[in-house]
């Protein structure tokens, strides 16, 4: 379902993972990735990958929601909102004191999210280090810790 979902978000040729991959991720001595399945009739339709964060502010984990996808034939019924509420309730459960995930602006489950509470931080902007800029950055660190 993680390729249903690259391939959703018009970016199938930028997801890698195999199944490997994934199940060493959750299921290893200690994971630091968790997952839920949602099923309808016995046949798995979505699920919500996720991992803790950390609020300096408030002192205390989070979850951050990597991923959540329901197949197409699956929406409607629920499964999202399942999923969602799972995580509220871990939350909870866990005094965790939010939730919090990024959506791509043309998806229309914002709507969804709007309609249970869940508010857009549009002062916050999303940025990525990746690839040759990452390794390039990583280099100049090496070479600071040398002149230290």
């Amino acid at each position: 379902m993680v390729h249903e979902l690259a391939e959703y978000e018009r970016a199938p040729e930028q997801c890698h993972l195999t199944e490997d991959q994934l199940r060493e991720a959750l299921f290893c001595e200690r994971p630091a990735l968790f997952g839920h399945v949602a099923t309808i009739g016995g046949v798995p339709e979505g699920f919500a990958l996720w991992f803790l964060n950390f609020s300096t502010w408030e002192g205390r984990h989070g979850i951050y929601l990597e991923d959540l996808y329901v197949r197409p034939a699956a929406r409607g019924y629920g499964a999202g909102r399942a999923l969602l509420a799972t995580l509220a309730q871990e939350c909870v459960r866990r005094g965790y004191p939010r939730l919090e995930w990024w959506v791509l602006h043309w998806n229309s489950t914002r709507d969804f999210y709007h309609a249970i509470g869940a508010v857009h931080m549009a002062e916050w902007l999303p940025y990525r280090l990746s690839g040759p800029a990452l390794r390039k950055l990583a280099a100049h660190a090496l070479t600071a810790d040398a002149d230290a």
